[in-house]
């Protein structure tokens, strides 16, 4: 079994209080055509990449639209300097943990939970399921962002975005093929 690495990462924020930020995952090397293009156009403060990323490149060509914070998915097995959980900070506003696999259905594992618990973290980030997710875990914020790689099942091919603003934090997802906001049918 590979050891659990974690390190620990801050985006400072903005003297405005607001804050940007797309979350992407699963890209398995390759990410849907329309993504870079969709990611340029929101402008975030930075991207987080949620695991899976398969081929390194991809991340070379995220970290060119904004600044990069990613994690090892269970198929990475050429990303040995990655952490397989991220603690992000978000000045002192929000504290993220970030990891691939979070959830078994619409609930947070009970290692994912341990794991925010002992990080002191609000919201958990997680990927691997494909499947775009909001939700709320007792005082655990959870998203998945989806995933812009190749299709699996009839799952839509999207990403996330979470606002952060003085009032409040809000989380969206963003649809590839159509380029608009994507919720559940």
């Amino acid at each position: 079994m590979v050891p659990l690495v974690k390190k620990a990462a801050t985006i400072p924020l903005p003297e405005t209080g607001s804050l940007k930020l797309a979350v992407v995952a699963d890209t398995h090397s390759t990410p849907h055509e329309a993504t870079h293009d969709h990611l340029r156009a929101l402008a975030p403060d930075a991207i987080l990449h949620a695991g899976d990323i398969g081929d390194l490149s991809v991340l070379d060509e995220l970290s060119a639209i904004a600044p990069l914070f990613a994690i090892r998915g269970n198929i990475d097995t050429r990303a040995r300097d990655l952490p397989d959980v991220l603690t992000i900070d978000i000045g002192d506003r929000l504290r993220i943990l970030m990891l691939h696999i979070g959830v078994a259905g619409p609930r947070l594992r009970a290692d994912a939970i341990r794991l925010a618990r002992a990080a002191k973290a609000s919201l958990v980030v997680c990927g691997h399921s494909h499947v775009p997710f909001i939700g709320q875990e007792r005082d655990l914020a959870v998203f998945n962002p989806g995933s812009v790689g190749p299709r699996r099942f009839d799952l839509p091919i999207v990403f996330g975005t979470i606002a952060i603003t003085t009032a409040a934090v809000r989380f969206a997802h963003f649809d590839c093929e159509t380029g608009r906001p994507w919720s559940p049918p």
